[in-house]
């Protein structure tokens, strides 16, 4: 008979390093948001963005025509910093 024994926290670390790896990767391919994602990435909606927050004059924002955009890097870590002062 053949026994097979797997090491659970070895593997979750394993998962755990590569989650890391993907999530960087994605983190360094996209320099900017436009609102969807701003969304998309706060789980908020537009208008609860601008009640709480877009009006901030520490908020990183662009318009470029009729379209906002915002710094990935300087968004995640005003949100970070908005999120602790909450």
């Amino acid at each position: 008979m053949l026994e097979i024994k797997i090491d659970e926290e070895e593997i979750k670390e394993l998962y755990k390093e590569e989650v890391d790896k993907h999530l960087k990767k994605l983190d360094n391919e996209m320099l900017f948001w436009d609102t969807a994602t701003l969304c998309k990435m706060t789980n908020l909606s537009i208008n609860t963005i601008k009640d709480l927050f877009f009006y901030d004059p520490d908020f990183p924002k662009k318009k470029i025509g009729n379209k906002w955009i915002y710094p990935a890097k300087e968004t995640k870590e005003f949100l970070l910093e908005w999120i602790k002062e909450q």
